[in-house]
C-alpha cells in the first residue's frame, strides 16, 4: 500500500515537471539571452492548450497534429509580441513587466470572447486514453507519454545548447551581448528565433499538459507562477537547470499534496526561499 502510493506520487511528480520543463525552459533561456521578463508566457502556454483543444477535440485531427499547432500558434504570438514591442524594451524591466502583463489581460480575454468562460476536459490521444497496473495500481499511458516527451524535449534542447554552434552563439549572448554583436553575429536574429521556440514550447507544453488540466481561462497567471518558481530555482539560461528545478517542484507538489495537503504551496516557495538563500543565481544559473 505505502509502496504503491510512493511510486504513483513519484510518477505523478516527474510527470507534472516534464510539463513545468516544457514552460520553463523556453522562459528561462529567452530571460537569460535578451533580458526579458515574458510574463505573458504562461497566456502562450493557455492559448495552446485552447488550439488543440479546437484542433483534436472540435475538428477531430491527431493528438500530435494539435500539439503542434497549438505551439505554432503560439510560437507566432510570441514572435509578435517580440518582434512588434519587446524588442524596443531592451534592459526595461519595469516597462516590460507592465507590457507583458497587459499582453496577459489581452490574450485571456481573447480566449474568453473565442472559447467561452467553460473549462475545456483533459483530452488525449486514442492510443493513450488507457492504463496499466503499477504495484498495484492503475496509471494512465498520457502520463508516461508526457515524461517521455519531456525528456526527449530535454535532451534534445541540451544537445541544442551545448552540442552546437548555434548553442555556442546563445552562451556567448548570455555572457556577454556586444562583444558577441562585435564578433559579427547577428544576435537580433538569434535573440528573436529563440523568443519563437520558447513561446512554441510554451503552446506545446499547454497541449501537452491538457491532457492533465485541460484548459481554462485561469492557466495564464496559475501556471506562470509555477514557471517563475522553476526558473529562480533551475537559474536563468540552464536547460539543466530547469529541468532539475522542474523535476523538484513536481515531486515537492505531489508529494506536499499527499503528505502535507494545506501547506503543499508553502513548501514551494519554501523550497524556492532556501535555494536563493543557498545559491542566488539558482541551482545551475549563469552569471549574467
Amino acid at each position: 500500500m505505502i509502496l504503491g502510493v510512493f511510486v504513483i506520487c513519484l510518477l505523478n511528480g516527474i510527470s507534472f515537471g516534464c510539463i513545468l520543463f516544457l514552460l520553463a525552459s523556453g522562459l528561462s533561456l529567452t530571460l537569460g539571452l535578451m533580458g526579458i521578463l515574458n510574463l505573458a508566457h504562461g497566456a502562450l502556454y493557455m492559448v495552446g492548450a485552447y488550439i488543440g483543444w479546437t484542433v483534436a477535440v472540435h475538428l477531430g485531427f491527431s493528438f500530435w497534429m494539435a500539439a503542434l499547432f497549438g505551439g505554432c500558434v503560439s510560437g507566432a504570438i510570441g514572435l509578435l509580441m517580440e518582434r512588434g514591442f519587446l524588442k524596443h524594451l531592451n534592459r526595461l524591466p519595469n516597462e516590460q513587466v507592465l507590457l507583458t502583463i497587459g499582453f496577459v489581460y489581452i490574450i485571456t480575454n481573447l480566449c474568453l470572447w473565442i472559447w467561452g468562460s467553460i473549462p475545456k476536459p483533459p483530452f488525449t490521444a486514442k492510443f493513450l486514453s488507457g492504463a496499466f497496473t503499477v504495484v498495484g495500481w492503475p496509471y494512465p499511458f498520457s502520463r508516461v507519454a508526457i515524461i517521455i516527451v519531456g525528456y526527449s524535449v530535454a535532451l534534445g534542447l541540451w544537445w541544442l545548447q551545448d552540442k552546437t554552434r548555434i548553442g555556442a552563439m546563445v552562451r556567448a549572448g548570455m555572457d556577454d551581448r556586444d562583444m558577441t554583436k562585435g564578433l559579427g553575429i547577428n544576435l537580433e536574429f538569434i535573440a528573436a528565433a529563440l523568443f519563437f521556440v520558447g513561446a512554441f514550447l510554451a503552446g506545446f507544453a499547454g497541449v501537452i499538459g491538457a491532457q492533465l488540466i485541460g484548459a481554462n481561462t485561469d492557466l495564464g497567471l496559475d501556471i506562470l507562477l509555477l514557471a517563475l518558481i522553476v526558473v529562480v530555482i533551475g537559474g536563468m539560461g540552464s536547460v539543466q537547470g530547469s529541468l532539475i528545478g522542474a523535476m523538484m517542484i513536481g515531486l515537492v507538489d505531489a508529494f506536499g499534496k499527499i503528505l502535507f495537503p494545506n501547506f503543499a504551496m508553502f513548501m514551494l516557495y519554501f523550497l524556492m526561499v532556501i535555494v536563493l538563500v543557498i545559491k542566488p543565481t539558482g541551482l545551475l544559473g549563469r552569471k549574467l
